[in-house]
């Protein structure tokens, strides 16, 4: 639920703008972009998307902080593609090929079969090359170093995971999922499963909680505006207890 201390409050700029993220940039380059162009003093996101991943990022503008636990902890869904025949250290199309192997033998089923596992409640260890802390570091600095340490496997849930479209060695997907939930260590651990590896080769966010992709306009594009015209792609505060998620029907 909403945090229950929102009231509404005469500032136009205290809510969401849904910005469709390009790939090549960190959330943070994005939040910092909008700070600085529109003189913004507080801006924050909803939940961080890989630099080379696209797609949905929610900037929360003003009081619209607030929400920042609600959407940080909310359902997400994406769309991606999986690379198979290729394993690499970072489980995704920036990292090391570390395994390869050929691919051309996995059939649909093969696959269905394989990602069904990873669909309900499992444990994921998450992967090295994150921003997880141990003792204050995150892992992918250590990972830098050519250092591993032990993860404590994390709980999550997998709403739906379905395969779009085959065509070797890359497999398309959709993928609904709960907070914390790593998509690349999904796709390492079904190559891993089907003997040949796999990678994470793209990722775009369409949903977060109850946003979705079709709320989002490109990062240039509302660059391109000024105050009064991004004033209509605000979301406000005030509007978000009447909002349902995106995965539910109206």
């Amino acid at each position: 639920m909403p945090p229950s201390n929102f009231t509404p409050r005469n500032d136009p700029f205290d809510g969401f703008l849904m910005v469709d993220k390009p790939a090549g940039l960190t959330s943070h380059d994005v939040v910092d972009q909008v700070r600085r162009h529109f003189n913004f003093r507080k801006v924050g996101h909803g939940g961080t998307l890989d630099p080379q991943a696209t797609g949905l990022l929610v900037l929360l503008l003003g009081r619209g902080t607030r929400a920042s636990d609600y959407l940080m902890t909310a359902d997400k869904t994406y769309e991606g593609t999986m690379r198979l025949g290729i394993t690499t250290d970072s489980q995704d199309a920036d990292g090391k090929i570390v395994a390869q192997a050929d691919p051309s033998g996995v059939t649909p089923a093969q696959l269905e079969a394989a990602m069904r596992k990873y669909t309900g409640d499992f444990y994921q260890t998450p992967p090295m090359v994150s921003a997880i802390k141990q003792h204050g570091v995150p892992l992918y600095k250590l990972a830098r170093c050519g250092e591993e340490v032990p993860r404590e496997p994390r709980l999550v849930h997998v709403y739906e995971f379905r395969l779009l479209q085959v065509a070797l060695p890359s497999a398309s997907f959709v993928l609904r999922c709960t907070k914390g939930t790593y998509v690349r260590t999904v796709c390492h651990d079904v190559g891993q499963d089907l003997g040949c590896g796999a990678h994470l080769a793209g990722l775009r966010r369409t949903v977060v909680g109850p946003f979705t992709i079709a709320q989002a306009k490109p990062l240039d594009t509302l660059l391109a505006m000024n105050t009064s015209e991004l004033l209509n792609s605000v979301i406000l505060l005030h509007d978000l207890p009447s909002l349902r998620p995106a995965s539910q029907p109206a």
